[in-house]
């Protein structure tokens, strides 16, 4: 069992930074494969970025959606089983609920369904 603890959203100025921060408990975080997803309302879950398994033969690669590629940045830190997502110049089409997730398959996963565990989400306001 993971349980997953996200945190750092708030409100920003459209063109500011945020940076989420997503702590896993429980062993062998390195073997998972993690990512982010947001859900605005009156919306359906959306992939963000993903990164994959890293140690051993998992080399840590990431996936991003179009619309947030060149602005968001996935980062892992096994030490720390932390998670991180840097979103900078961020629009108010990024207001959503941000969600992290935890999987063991083996590749940078875009399908929800293939996620494990999911954390509660925190709130990304961008104001125009």
């Amino acid at each position: 069992q993971v349980q997953l603890v996200e945190s750092g959203g708030g409100l920003v100025q459209a063109g500011g930074s945020l940076r989420l921060s997503c702590v896993a408990s429980g062993r062998a975080f390195s073997s998972y494969s993690m990512g982010w997803f947001r859900q605005a309302p009156g919306k359906e879950r959306e992939f963000v970025a993903a990164v994959r398994w890293s140690g051993g033969k998992g080399d840590g690669s990431t996936s991003y959606a179009e619309s947030v590629k060149g602005r968001f940045t996935i980062s892992r830190e096994n030490a720390k089983n932390t998670v991180y997502l840097q979103m900078n110049n961020l629009k108010p089409e990024d207001t959503a609920v941000y969600y992290c997730a935890a999987s063991l398959g083996l590749s940078t996963i875009t399908s929800a369904p293939r996620y494990d565990y999911w954390g509660q989400g925190t709130q990304v306001t961008v104001s125009s």
